[in-house]
């Protein structure tokens, strides 16, 4: 159901003015009518195109002339011409406390008084636009139940003309009769649908209520089972010499069913039935449940491999049941990606990759995927398959050549991955993700003995079982207001470097972000993180925590943060910990701006500590697009260490944490 109303532009109403004539702000006015007799002789004469015009016939009412008038203002304009405009203002008086909060709403978004407001008008432009809005009044407060709504109109003279509508409702309409035909053939499921109608005798006739009961009967009747059940639509007649209205509603139930097969329909060309079965929440046997036909066709769409969803109910081919026939139509199966960033300490990091979504049908991805930075370069294969086995899990095969150069150390690394996981995403973002996983990994190391200073070159042999599970409690994935996050990594790895030898890395990051007030946010981070089992000189310099940079501790170049060789560059360690607090304030239009603190260091003890921390400190700037936010953060050392740079900058997609 909905309200509209007309608006009349100036051009409009001046053209109205030629043909009826008016009394300028409301003043009314009578017009004789001129008889003309029907035996009068008719005379043609030829006519002279330099002739002037005759003078109009006298329409009987004079124009007034407001630069005369008693309340007029010393500066208006001397006119006799009923078109003059001035400015005016508007106000609505009696309906404070009536209806619901949309009413004045609606008004506001509709009312033409208002849409036109500081410009000037002529009497006939604010006659018509006092009469629209006066109509749009009546019909919401009837929408809301007062079916003896009156407005009046006035306006008070004065420099600034003010406009007045003035509403008197009248009395509530309410229901004497609300009647569900055809909602017994639910049998044992007639009452629950009753019960989410929600409208019974005594409730106020209101539309909004009706349309909204309409949408939960309908929303429930498909829960329970009913795919084929059909809702007429609501009638109501009222009647006012008692103030009263009864609904009428026929429901047709069409009888209980579960769900049976999915069946393809000729022309699809994405993926076949049992991928279908595999996405959806429901199994076969299961009673029909509308809101996961509805799911399914969302998460169909969110594989970004279809444009199209066409899923209808059929009678199943068993008794009792009912089919799902599915057509897809396909979706541009190739994407081409590219990504900048920047980091003090990091440098330039340029990464691109050509992804072909369905090379591997069903779901099967192939990925080339190339990272081209100052300090990192990178080529990979990727063998993706989402929905594998079930909905929103994913199997991953990975293999890549990687050269790091870091402060800490260079390497050259050949590694196989693979993982299976539960994921979330911005369609549909869960609470719970896992994963389970295995590396193999060859890699040449370079670094410097920490006791003298000199360069050495180590290889390892690397296999390692990660694991993750991660609790994700807040609003939104990109960029949440409220609500907490926890997330737990272990990956025990044995290592061969002259003998084999084996330890455990285990990582706990958590963060928390509450809106203290409209446009501002208050987020705070930590992480702590152990390797347990070996010494650290035994740990590849590669496998080792650090910290500092744009992730970590802002204001201090990337892994620049703990202890370090003879030559000042960090050596990495076996204990992490790290914390950071920072508002978002939303500053104006999609623009934003974030203080920020940090801390964090790194130890050589197994278990973090929380002593000598460096800190960092600094302010971002956010642009929140609509495929996340913008960051440019830009942080200083609070207590730097020799060699740390005065300024870091650091620019990515995303916020920090």
């Amino acid at each position: 159901m909905s309200f509209r109303a007309g608006r009349a532009g100036r051009g409009a109403a001046a053209a109205c003015l030629c043909l009826i004539p008016s009394v300028a702000w409301g003043q009314s006015a009578s017009t004789p009518a001129a008889a003309a007799s029907p035996s009068a002789p008719v005379q043609e004469d030829e006519l002279d195109p330099n002739s002037p015009l005759a003078p109009l016939p006298d329409i009987g009412v004079a124009w007034p002339d407001l630069a005369t008038a008693p309340d007029a203002p010393s500066s208006a304009v001397a006119t006799t011409d009923g078109a003059a405009e001035r400015r005016y203002g508007w106000r609505v008086e009696g309906i404070d406390g009536v209806g619901s909060p949309l009413l004045r709403q609606r008004f506001d978004q509709n009312s033409t008084l208002k849409a036109h407001a500081g410009q000037p008008a002529n009497a006939a432009q604010l006659d018509r636009r006092a009469a629209e809005d006066s109509a749009l009044l009546v019909t919401l407060l009837r929408a809301e139940g007062y079916y003896d709504a009156r407005v009046n109109v006035a306006v008070e003279p004065g420099p600034r003309p003010e406009v007045v509508l003035s509403a008197d409702p009248g009395g509530l309409y309410r229901f004497d009769r609300v009647t569900l035909a055809g909602v017994d053939h639910a049998g044992d499921k007639a009452e629950g649908l009753t019960r989410a109608f929600g409208i019974a005798p005594g409730d106020p006739v209101d539309a909004d209520a009706v349309v909204a009961a309409d949408t939960r009967l309908t929303g429930a009747i498909g829960r329970e089972g009913f795919p084929f059940a059909a809702v007429g639509a609501p009638e109501i007649v009222v009647d006012h010499a008692t103030r009263t209205a009864t609904l009428d509603l026929s429901v047709r139930p069409g009888g209980e069913r579960r769900f049976g097969d999915i069946v393809a329909l000729p022309g699809n060309r994405v993926f076949g039935p049992d991928h279908v079965a595999e996405i959806a929440r429901f199994h076969r046997g299961e009673p029909f449940d509308q809101t996961r036909v509805d799911d399914l066709r969302r998460a169909l769409i969110q594989t970004g491999l279809v444009s199209a969803v066409e899923l209808k109910p059929v009678e199943g081919r068993s008794p009792g049941t009912v089919d799902l026939t599915v057509k897809l139509d396909p979706a541009p199966p190739r994407t081409v990606a590219a990504e900048l960033g920047y980091g003090t300490g990091e440098g330039a990091r340029l990464e691109s990759s050509w992804t072909h979504r369905n090379l591997f049908p069903p779901e099967g991805a192939l990925t080339i995927r190339s990272v081209l930075g100052t300090q990192e370069q990178l080529s990979s294969l990727v063998y993706r398959r989402n929905n594998y086995k079930a909905r929103d899990r994913v199997l991953t095969l990975q293999i890549a050549l990687a050269h790091q150069n870091r402060s800490a150390y260079e390497a050259r690394t050949y590694s196989l991955s693979g993982a299976l996981e539960r994921q979330t995403n911005i369609f549909f973002q869960k609470t719970w993700t896992w994963s389970l996983g295995a590396e193999l990994l060859a890699s040449d190391e370079r670094d410097v003995i920490v006791a003298t200073g000199q360069p050495r070159r180590r290889t390892f042999l690397i296999g390692a079982l990660p694991t993750s599970l991660v609790y994700d409690g807040t609003d939104d994935l990109l960029n949440p207001s409220r609500g907490f996050r926890l997330g737990g990594r272990f990956s025990p790895e044995a290592s061969l470097q002259g003998s084999v030898f084996g330890y455990a890395r285990t990582q706990i990051d958590a963060s928390v972000y509450r809106t203290v007030r409209p446009g501002v946010v208050l987020a705070a981070r930590t992480r702590l993180g152990t390797i347990t089992g070996a010494p650290r000189d035994a740990v590849a310099p590669s496998r080792r925590f650090y910290a500092g940079g744009g992730a970590s501790v802002r204001g201090y170049g990337y892994q620049d943060i703990g202890p370090r060789d003879p030559n000042n560059a960090p050596i990495g360690g076996r204990s992490l910990t790290e914390f950071s607090v920072e508002a978002r304030v939303k500053a104006f239009g999609n623009f934003g701006v974030v203080p920020f603190l940090d801390a964090g260091n790194i130890y050589t003890s197994p278990l973090p500590r929380f002593t000598g921390l460096q800190y960092g400190a600094g302010l971002g700037v956010r642009y929140y697009s609509n495929f996340g936010p913008i960051r440019l953060d830009v942080g200083t050392p609070l207590n730097p260490q020799p060699g740390d740079s005065r300024i870091a900058v650091y620019v990515s997609l995303g916020q920090a944490f």
